[in-house]
C-alpha cells in the first residue's frame, strides 16, 4: 500500500460512520482545498496543479488525474461505499455533465481555504466562487430532475467540506504584511470560523441537511514543515496547537449549528487525531511500499 494512500483511506473509514445521516445519500457534494479538489484546478490557469507523474501512478488507468494524490482521494471511496460512482467528476472538466454530477460534484480547489485572501496566493478558486458554482449546478440539477426530485437530492445528499489548512501555511504565516500583521492567530481563527459558519449557513438554504465539516490536521508535521524545522526534522509543535485550538473553535461552532438549524446534522471529522496516530504508531497500519 502506498505511505500517500493509506491515511485517506484511513479518513475514508472515519467517515463511513456518519451513519446517523447518510441512511440515504443520493449524492455527494465537495468543497474545500487539495484534501478533496479531483480536477478543477486542471482548468484555471494556477500553478497548483498535480496533473502530471507520479501523482495518479494508482490511480484508474495510472494517469494523474489533477487529484494531489497517488490514487484516489478519500471522497472517492466514501462516495463508492455508498453505492455511487468510484469517483466524484470535478465540476469544471468538461467531459463530465449534470448527468454526473447528479450522482457527486467536486467544487474544491487546491490552494483554497476559507479566507478569501488564502486563493489569491496561489490564484485558485476562492470559497465563495465555489458556492456561485455550486448555486450552478442547483440550477442545473433542477432543469434536469425536475424540482421536487431535485430538492430531494440536495436534502439528502452528503456534503463533504474539507479546508483550512492553507490559511495557516500559504497566507497567515507565509504572506509579509498580510493577515498576520491585522490579525493575532487567535482572531484570525475567529475570523475564519465566522466564514466558515456563513458558509454552512448558506449551503442551508439551498436544501443542505446532511453535512460533514472537517478539522485541519497537525500541519506542523506536514513534510515541509519538518524539513525547514530548525529541530532536525521534527514536527513543528506551535502550529500543531494552532491546528488542534482551530479545531476546537469548530467543533463549538457545530454544536451551535446543530442547536440552530432546524433539520440538519452536521458531524465534525477529526483527521488531527487521526493523522497524528498515523505518524506516532505507523506500524499499527501496515507495512508502506
Amino acid at each position: 500500500m502506498s505511505p500517500n494512500s493509506l491515511p485517506l483511506l484511513l479518513l475514508a473509514q472515519l467517515l463511513l460512520h456518519l451513519v446517523e445521516i447518510t441512511a440515504k445519500v443520493p449524492a455527494i457534494i465537495i468543497f474545500g482545498d487539495s484534501s478533496v479538489d479531483t480536477g478543477n484546478n486542471n482548468y484555471i490557469p494556477t500553478i497548483a496543479r498535480s496533473n502530471f507523474m507520479p501523482y495518479g501512478r494508482d490511480f484508474i488507468g495510472g494517469q494523474p488525474t489533477g487529484r494531489f494524490c497517488n490514487g484516489r482521494l478519500a471522497t472517492d471511496f466514501i462516495s463508492e461505499a455508498f453505492g455511487l460512482p468510484p469517483t466524484v467528476p470535478a465540476y469544471l472538466d468538461p467531459t463530465y455533465g449534470i448527468k454526473d454530477f447528479a450522482a457527486g460534484v467536486c467544487f474544491a480547489s487546491a490552494g483554497s481555504g476559507y479566507d478569501n485572501a488564502t486563493s489569491d496566493v496561489l490564484s485558485v478558486i476562492p470559497l465563495w466562487k465555489e458556492l456561485e458554482y455550486f448555486k450552478d449546478f442547483c440550477g442545473e440539477l433542477k432543469a434536469y430532475q425536475g424540482e421536487a426530485k431535485a430538492q430531494e437530492t440536495l436534502s439528502e445528499a452528503l456534503y463533504i467540506i474539507s479546508l483550512g489548512t492553507n490559511d495557516f501555511l500559504e497566507n497567515y504565516y507565509t504572506v509579509p504584511g498580510g493577515r498576520r500583521s491585522q490579525y493575532t492567530v487567535e482572531e484570525y481563527q475567529d475570523f475564519l470560523i465566522g466564514i466558515a459558519e456563513g458558509f454552512v449557513r448558506e449551503i442551508y438554504q439551498f436544501g443542505a441537511r446532511k453535512v460533514d465539516l472537517s478539522g485541519i490536521l497537525p500541519m506542523g508535521c506536514l513534510p515541509l514543515e519538518r524539513a525547514t524545522n530548525p529541530m532536525m526534522g521534527a514536527c513543528n509543535e506551535l502550529y500543531n496547537q494552532v491546528a488542534w485550538n482551530f479545531n476546537s473553535k469548530l467543533q463549538c461552532l457545530i454544536k451551535k449549528l446543530n442547536g440552530e438549524l432546524q433539520g440538519v446534522t452536521i458531524v465534525y471529522s477529526d483527521v488531527y487525531r487521526l493523522f497524528l496516530d498515523v505518524l506516532q504508531k505507523p506500524s499499527t497500519y501496515g507495512e508502506f511500499g
